[in-house]
This record gives C-alpha cells, structure tokens and sequence, in this order.
C-alpha cells in the first residue's frame, strides 16, 4: 500500500511583545494563508486521515484554519525539532491504517524531512503555508527506518 505524507509549515506568525515563540498566533495573512492551504488540500484531492502538530499556537491555528476534520495527535516533538526526531514522531503517532497522514510543523525540520526521505528532491525555499506532498512505500513505523525506493516528493505547494 502506498501512503502520502502532507507536510505542512504553519501560517505567518506575528511577533507580540511579551509573547513566547510556542505562544505566537497567527497573523491576519497567516490566517489566509492557512485557509488556502486547506482550499489547496481539496484541489489536490488529498483526503487526510490522520494529523499530527506541534503543539505551538501558530501551528495549532494553522491546522484549524486549513479546515482539515481529521483525529490529531498535538507534540512538542514536532515543535522545531529534526528530521530524524519528526520521523520518529510519525512512526510514533500515525495510525498504521492511515492512508494520509498530515504533519503540522516548523522550518528547518519539515523541508529536512522531505530531504531525509527523497534524496533527489530538490526544494528551494519552503514558505509559510507552503506543504509538500511525498509518496511513501513503507509502513509508516518503518518510515525513515528502512530505505524507500518508492518515497518520492511529488508536490510542493505554496498556497495563496
């Protein structure tokens, strides 16, 4: 069975003073930016069966505005960590009958996950909102583990 992996880096966060960074919100385009992600999501057909996010408000918000009804597994260990530690989390937490699984995170740690799985992809730039899309060949706890000739990025996406 093949799964797809949606990527997703959260909405352009504002930057209140006396605000933490895990307690940043959303601005007013990432709002917009996190709708037309979702918007995004029904034009591309992807059907999400599973998310997992951050537990940072950005990210948070981000989910809730891209629409996605789907159960979630909210973790710090997605909270601007590594892609070896991001990988670790998706074979901790995706359900194993999940088809698509959405994750909901930071830069750098996203794009090096899409680096890590798929080493001819080539991404430049990974903008807020933006998502990339990889097929994956292996259970999803064995995703990372195993090399996956079938992982393949086959879209990214900067919705606007």
């Amino acid at each position: 069975m093949t799964r797809t992996l949606v990527l997703l880096r959260h909405g352009e966060a504002g930057h209140p003073a006396g605000v933490t960074d895990h307690e940043r919100p959303l601005t007013a385009h990432g709002r917009f930016e996190a709708e037309a992600a979702g918007a995004q999501f029904d034009d591309d057909g992807l059907r999400i069966d599973a998310v997992i996010c951050s537990t940072a408000q950005r990210t948070r918000q981000t989910l809730d505005g891209t629409g996605v009804d789907a159960p979630a597994v909210y973790t710090e260990e997605i909270y601007e960590n590594t892609a070896e530690v991001i990988l670790a989390t998706i074979r901790t937490h995706a359900p194993a009958a999940a088809g698509t699984v959405l994750v909901v995170g930071h830069f750098p740690g996203l794009p090096e996950t899409v680096l890590l799985l798929d080493d001819d992809a080539v991404i430049e730039g990974f903008p807020t909102a933006g998502y990339a899309v990889l097929s994956i060949g292996t259970a999803w706890d064995r995703v990372g583990l195993d090399v996956d000739p079938q992982a393949r990025l086959t879209a990214l996406q900067i919705p606007r």
